[in-house]
């Protein structure tokens, strides 16, 4: 075993220029900094290694200068696939200016390319993207004009059409554990998720490449039991051992993270009463007792602070793309964690499930909606985010509640009295006639019988076959100069309009708990048509 173990100096030397490199992780969870650190270290100093194709499942960093911002030195990388960009702006500004190739790739079809890596497969033939700008006959998920050759392709077969996502080439793979025994073996005991790191491995060990595993220390063999080994030892080439290896961006090691010791949900204190919350709030209105949710990042991740301010997490299982069951999941750059977590098992099985139409309910964001219910959350002038998961939960979900604030940019409001009171309008509208990418296509969604709910501060909407309806609106806002006239284009309105429940524009709890023992299941629809 010693002789496998290396310094990150040595572990970087064997990254070759020009190779194609696989990093694993997400956010701050499972990724090997130290070995990152020393790849952008070498290349300032040395100049190599350099011309490297990155392909990584979604979001390794920290929005400053962790994970994969480390690579964001123009030469260094040549080429980027993956699921999102959000949290990695140094390669977003390359990806902006030119300076590389990127290809974007819903987060479920990344990590489930490496298991068909792994299987020697050429790709992965999948529903997921048709009609978005996956499509290549609308982007093919290029995220500029230098992006060369075409990754996905349209294929027809019996009877329906499909996106084929052809497998990459691979020579190293950078992952991470918490263990190491004397056989390589490797357990995640610590990891707050285990992603695909299994999965990784087998690909480029298959393929015949060098995989290297940063872990935060090491055991006698045997001393790990055998159902607590995440990656066998005989895929592993190399260790590299940080005993400061962090958990997450934020946390050094959080034992309620991992499932080691969950803590009391009175620690988890409650968010301020803000625009935010409130539409929070809203959304959680659409839980039900037994209904398996997702809940995404953005306003939808402070869904887990109303729960556990309403004690209400016992009565449906919470779910996140990284892998996580039950629990209050976390928010902002420690999204993908939860506190307490049921069931931790790796990404790939996670979006299996979503993908064959198993959640009920997904609660996710929006930055845009147009008239026919399509919905950006992509791209922003020439900035490219990515969709992280976005296309595969939304696609796939029987049942959708979007959230976001009417207008954005300098809005703000007054909770008050029970009340909503505009203080400030935001300079832009979000409501537009056409949106500038379609990450959720609202015709095929309405053509699979999903339904389909939009949430804001101060009105909420229904899509319907004959388009967007205004179902409610919040009190003290005026129907036509707060939300009519905030809109490029005009809903149609319910003879129903109703009000928005009083009790979200109050603070404490509001007593959701009885509500929703009180609310009949809904009665179980058949996954959305792909």
């Amino acid at each position: 075993m010693l002789e496998r173990i290396l310094t990150a100096e040595q572990a970087v030397d064997l990254i070759g220029d020009g190779d194609s490199v696989v990093v694993g992780g997400s956010s701050g969870m499972g990724v090997a900094e130290s070995v990152l650190s020393e790849i952008e270290r070498a290349f300032l100093e040395r100049g190599r290694p350099k011309a490297l194709t990155v392909i990584h499942t979604t979001g390794l960093g920290d929005t400053k200068t962790k994970g994969l911002n480390h690579l964001a030195h123009k030469g260094l990388v040549r080429r980027v696939v993956g699921a999102a960009y959000d949290l990695i702006p140094g390669l977003r500004e390359l990806i902006e200016a030119g300076a590389i190739e990127a290809q974007n790739v819903p987060q479920g079809v990344m990590c489930q390319l490496y298991r068909a890596m792994a299987s020697g497969q050429p790709g992965v033939l999948t529903h997921v993207g048709l009609d978005t700008y996956m499509d290549p006959r609308h982007e093919g998920g290029k995220l500029n004009e230098v992006t060369a050759g075409d990754m996905i392709e349209v294929v027809a077969l019996r009877g329906r059409e499909w996106l084929f996502y052809a497998a990459p080439t691979t020579d190293i793979a950078i992952i991470r554990g918490t263990t190491a025994d004397e056989d390589g073996n490797v357990g995640m005991e610590h990891e707050a998720v285990t992603l695909e790191g299994h999965s990784i491995a087998q690909a480029v060990h298959n393929a015949g490449g060098t995989v290297i595993c940063q872990v935060k220390r090491l055991a006698q063999r045997g001393t790990l039991h055998p159902q607590m080994v995440a990656i066998p030892g005989f895929l592993i080439d190399y260790f590299v051992v940080d005993e400061d290896q962090w958990q997450t961006n934020l946390t050094p090691f959080d034992a309620s993270l991992c499932g080691e010791a969950p803590r009391p949900l009175a620690t988890l204190a409650a968010d301020p009463l803000s625009e935010r919350r409130v539409i929070a709030r809203r959304q959680a209105f659409a839980l039900y007792p037994g209904a398996v949710i997702n809940l995404g990042v953005g306003i939808s991740a402070l869904i887990p602070n109303v729960v556990a301010e309403e004690g209400i997490d016992d009565l449906f299982t919470a779910t996140a793309e990284s892998g996580i069951i039950g629990g209050i999941p976390c928010s902002g750059l420690e999204f993908g964690a939860t506190y307490n977590p049921r069931v931790i098992i790796d990404q790939p099985y996670m979006f299996d499930f979503y993908d064959g139409g198993g959640l009920d309910v997904a609660f996710v964001s929006f930055a845009e909606v147009d008239r026919d219910g399509n919905v950006n959350v992509t791209k922003f002038g020439n900035r490219p985010n990515g969709c992280g998961g976005f296309i595969d939960i939304t696609q796939n979900a029987k049942s959708i509640v979007f959230g976001g604030t009417l207008t954005s940019r300098g809005l703000e409001v007054a909770v008050a009295d029970e009340c909503l009171a505009i203080a400030s309008e935001g300079k832009i509208m979000k409501f537009v006639p056409r949106v500038a990418q379609i990450s959720y296509n609202g015709c095929r969604g309405q053509e699979s019988g999903q339904d389909v709910t939009f949430v804001t501060e101060r009105a909420v909407f229904r899509m319907t076959p004959e388009g967007l309806v205004l179902t409610e609106i919040a009190p003290g806002v005026r129907l036509k100069e707060d939300v009519l006239d905030r809109m490029e284009f005009e809903p149609a309105i319910s003879p129903d309009l109703g009000s928005m429940d009083p009790r979200l524009f109050r603070e404490g709890p509001m007593g959701l708990r009885e509500d929703l023992l009180a609310r009949p299941v809904p009665t179980q629809r058949r996954p959305p048509r792909r």
